[in-house]
């Protein structure tokens, strides 16, 4: 009669911090060096104060939107004027340099992408080495989850997912301004297309969120009764794939649109005009 040998009583020490042959460095580290430039370029930007708005195009960037500093109102780019305060400015001049012109949309969108599922697994890996890869020890020696200060915060997500809508309906009404010609009719330029652009993959990105999946299609006990937000759930679960690689382009998009803005409003570069 064959015996059955105990269970170990402690867990197979292995010395090798993982016995994975590819290249899992790479995902980390790349990470680490597109987010750390991510947030020094957009710092930068958010504090500069100077080529956020062309008035003869209405071009304005996402980085200053909604614009509420007293400099917003009175921007004049080429010889033309006009405000890129179209919600008031409750900021007084001198707050330049130590408050974001996008004071009020700013602190939301970063808590939003903070808190998202696929930022959360980036940022991890890359800045908290927790873990760097699956399948690889990491160093720190407890683990206690999201349930202290400041991790706690990350279970606020859903609710920071319908300030960033809010946003992107403003980031909406800034692109449809942009389709302004030079007499002041209805016009398209590259900045036009590059604010659209960026726009629709926001959209994409924010309504990718697996809170939106949730408020969509969850707590349904039967989707043949709810033809409607099935379909609608369906669409978000598709997008929801890709939910990650909308993260990262989003942040490219949002760069290119405020560098080419920045250029055209410090009349380095003129915009190329496609009609009017």
């Amino acid at each position: 009669m064959s015996t059955v040998e105990a269970p170990a009583k402690s867990r197979a020490q292995i010395k090798e911090r993982t016995l994975r042959k590819d290249n899992w460095r790479l995902y980390p580290v790349s990470i680490f060096v597109i987010f750390t430039a991510w947030v020094v370029y957009a710092t930068v930007r958010a504090f500069w104060g100077a080529a956020f708005y062309v008035p003869e195009f209405h071009y304005l960037t996402p980085f200053y939107s909604p614009c509420l500093n007293e400099i917003c109102d009175n921007v004049t780019v080429n010889g033309h004027t006009g405000s890129a305060a179209e919600f008031g400015t409750f900021l007084p001049a001198g707050t330049r340099g130590w408050i974001p012109f996008a004071a009020i949309s700013l602190p939301f969108l970063l808590l939003f992408r903070l808190t998202c599922y696929y930022y959360r697994k980036a940022y991890y890996r890359s800045f908290w080495l927790s873990p760097p890869a699956c399948a690889v020890r990491e160093p720190h020696g407890a683990y206690t989850g999201e349930r202290r200060f400041p991790l706690i915060v990350q279970n606020l997500h859903r609710y920071f997912f319908l300030a960033a809508v809010a946003i992107s309906l403003l980031n909406t009404y800034d692109a449809l301004r942009a389709f302004h010609g030079k007499d002041g009719g209805f016009g398209i330029g590259l900045g036009t297309i590059i604010l659209v652009g960026n726009v629709i993959l926001l959209w994409l990105y924010t309504l990718s969120c697996h809170s939106c999946r949730h408020i969509v299609g969850g707590r349904l006990k039967h989707f043949s009764k709810n033809p409607i937000r099935y379909k609608a759930w369906g669409w978000v679960s598709k997008i929801n794939e890709r939910h990650g690689m909308y993260a990262l382009i989003t942040l490219g998009s949002l760069v290119v649109a405020d560098l080419y803005i920045m250029l055209v409003a410090s009349e380095t570069i003129t915009d190329l005009r496609i009609f009017n």
